[in-house]
């Protein structure tokens, strides 16, 4: 089994990062902050303005280690990533599934239903853990839909545009309640509907922010597996968007991204004070915060489950990595079918 390795996270503006020998040298100023050997790191997410080597960037290559430039505020910028792995017949048969519609629509569904799932799961979870909620009800409600929802998925001959219907009504559901999730701090996080690009409230602001770096970890785990993240069966090509990333990211947004951030406000691990409001009305998460709520995202990866499909323990970040796996052998022939993830 993979190991988990570390995500390298650069945030204080001016840092500057070399290559010293088979290390990354980190530094701020003249002062040398850290040294990481290259053996040890995934990827490495850099913040704003810093300064990354050439030759620095060449052993990130070599090492098949990401690096990916977001703005100061979290928007993903570009992202830089060594030769494709793999082999070529692995990428000749996921073009070949995604085009062809019966193909897209078989995997797209098991995404889908992995998606709704896991989000099944964070409602049921957060009754389980408040007990008392006064919106109980409502919450039930949501739950209840959305199982019917799963059960009009159990058709296998389902068009992609149907499949697509349902993960909307399924999200609508889940989105219609999911302030109601949140019981602590209400006056100060305060969530309508799911809105990006910008995040116009905290909520969204957590959310979008976890999303980004979901899709870092997405994209390292497919190149790494030798499938290309650019070409999806749910989402369709798009200049400039990972739509396969985008597609097994759907499973996991649930596990690592939702449950995270209700865990981080409903603890009190982050206040409205973390917060800013730019001129353009987009709400993002101030500086030194991030640098705990990154934190966080790495505790949380850190955790142990049991795969369902594969009965070993596994620490959650390495899940993107395993469903990679999984899509590449169903893909192969291996696999009658593509097991999506689902969160007990």
């Amino acid at each position: 089994m993979k190991h988990l390795l570390n995500t390298l996270f650069v945030t204080s503006e001016g840092t500057a990062l070399f290559k010293e020998g088979e290390t990354v040298e980190v530094k701020i100023g003249n002062e040398t902050k850290a040294n990481i050997p290259i053996h040890t790191l995934g990827g490495i997410v850099v913040f704003g303005n810093a300064y990354f080597s050439a030759p620095l960037m060449g052993l990130c290559a070599e090492n098949h280690v990401a690096v990916s430039f977001l703005s100061e505020y979290g928007r993903f910028i570009a992202k830089i990533v060594g030769p494709v792995s793999g082999n070529v017949h692995l990428r000749r048969e996921q073009y070949r599934q995604a085009d062809d519609p019966a193909g897209s629509a078989k995997i797209a569904r098991t995404f889908v239903i992995g998606k709704i799932a896991n989000a099944r799961t964070v409602l049921q979870r957060t009754l389980r853990d408040h007990p008392d909620n006064p919106s109980k009800i409502e919450v039930h409600s949501a739950i209840e839909k959305m199982a019917y929802v799963l059960q009009s998925l159990a058709k296998e001959d389902l068009a992609l545009d149907v499949i697509r219907g349902k993960e909307g009504e399924a999200g609508n559901y889940y989105f219609e309640v999911f302030d109601h999730l949140i019981v602590s701090q209400k006056d100060d996080f305060v969530f309508q509907s799911r809105n990006r690009r910008p995040p116009l409230d905290r909520v969204n602001s957590l959310l979008s922010f976890f999303y980004t770096l979901l899709v870092h970890d997405v994209e390292s785990a497919l190149e790494s597996i030798g499938l290309d993240p650019a070409v999806g069966f749910l989402h369709r090509d798009h200049p400039g968007r990972p739509g396969l990333a985008l597609d097994l990211m759907e499973e996991l947004r649930p596990v690592l991204a939702d449950r995270l951030t209700l865990s981080l406000i409903n603890r009190n691990q982050i206040q409205a004070k973390d917060f800013e409001t730019t001129e353009t009305g987009a709400v993002m998460i101030e500086p030194e915060a991030r640098k705990a709520v990154l934190s966080a995202y790495q505790s949380r990866k850190q955790e142990e489950i049991t795969h369902p499909y594969l009965g070993e323990k596994i620490a959650v970040g390495l899940l993107p990595f395993v469903q990679a796996m999984l899509l590449a052998r169903y893909l192969r022939g291996d696999l009658d079918g593509y097991p999506p993830f689902i969160w007990r």
